[in-house]
């Protein structure tokens, strides 16, 4: 016969086993912590190297046969791939706190000109393909290289400035693929950017030798892109942010064109999408970290909180 003592012993140490397993998945444990490191693969489309970092959340190795979410970061204006280094003890605590379950994270370079490719495939002369190398080629190396979930509702993609005018085009064009968008003081404008815009300078949305092409920023701008979404009826949680402080147009005539304005003309425009769950946090700060690291904090949340309630 067995005691009740022993029984109670027992299962008290079965029960602190198991925490302690899923406290070393989570990075848990003091001081533990996911990893990142570089990787890159050859690019078809942009004929050369596609360069990436890569988050894995502590315990990953041992995780077994265990699969994750895959969230894609994209970079803004000028920027590259190292700007995301700085949120990878933010996804340490995150995990730890039981916020959000463990990831893997792609923190991708845009290889365009000057940095200002805006994610998009550029007709211009000196243009890359970089929306085909993302979309296509990248997650489909991300998926043969790691344990993910390889479905829509597996991923969620987000960004910051250019990279939310990145992230917002990628979860409305192609929604087979993502299940949420993050989108952080995006470089978005209806129906054309002010003339002091990057997305004027650097042929993005040029054709050969012209640098800005009115017409085909507005095909790939989201009003002309809502209906083809709407036609797809695949659900996409989006959620925007944008500092209150964020740099006021000198011209008043264009103050429509501040971000925080547009962002708000965005909110707006997708809340009334079938299928898309929308959410708009207006933070302390400007253009920067101070509103883009609690941002995507709170947008992760909201992400996997809208991921786990999808039934697609």
């Amino acid at each position: 016969m067995i005691r009740a003592p022993v029984i109670l012993l027992q299962v008290t140490i079965w029960l602190a086993t198991a925490a302690h397993c899923v406290a070393q998945l989570r990075g848990g444990e003091s001081g533990a912590a996911g990893s990142l490191h570089s990787a890159s693969f050859q690019s078809i489309a942009l004929a050369g190297e596609l360069r990436h970092l890569v988050y894995l959340p502590n315990g990953y190795a041992s995780s077994g046969a265990g699969r994750f979410t895959a969230v894609y970061l994209l970079h803004g204006r000028g920027g590259s791939m190292e700007a995301w280094r700085q949120i990878h003890t933010e996804l340490d605590r995150m995990i730890a706190a039981g916020k959000i379950p463990p990831i893997i994270a792609i923190m991708p370079d845009a290889p365009s000109i000057q940095r200002a490719g805006y994610y998009v495939d550029s007709q211009f002369a000196d243009g890359a393909r970089v929306e085909t190398a993302f979309t296509q080629e990248l997650i489909a190396h991300v998926d043969a290289s790691y344990r993910t979930q390889a479905h829509r509702r597996g991923r969620i993609v987000a960004g910051y400035s250019m990279g939310g005018y990145g992230a917002l085009r990628f979860g409305l064009v192609h929604p087979e693929l993502f299940g949420a968008a993050i989108v952080l003081s995006p470089a978005v404008y209806v129906p054309l950017p002010p003339r002091a815009s990057s997305a004027r300078e650097f042929g993005a949305f040029g054709r050969g030798s012209v640098r800005f092409d009115e017409a085909i920023y507005r095909e790939k701008n989201y009003p002309a892109v809502l209906p083809a979404f709407e036609v797809a009826r695949l659900p996409l949680a989006m959620f925007i942010a944008v500092g209150d402080q964020e740099q006021a147009l000198p011209n008043p005539a264009e103050a429509s064109h501040d971000l925080d304005y547009e962002a708000h003309t965005l909110y707006n425009r997708v809340r009334r999408v079938p299928g898309i769950t929308a959410r708009l946090r207006v933070l302390d700060g400007g253009h920067g970290w101070e509103v883009w690291r609690p941002a995507l904090t709170e947008g992760l949340v909201f992400a996997f909180a809208q991921l786990g309630a999808a039934r697609d």
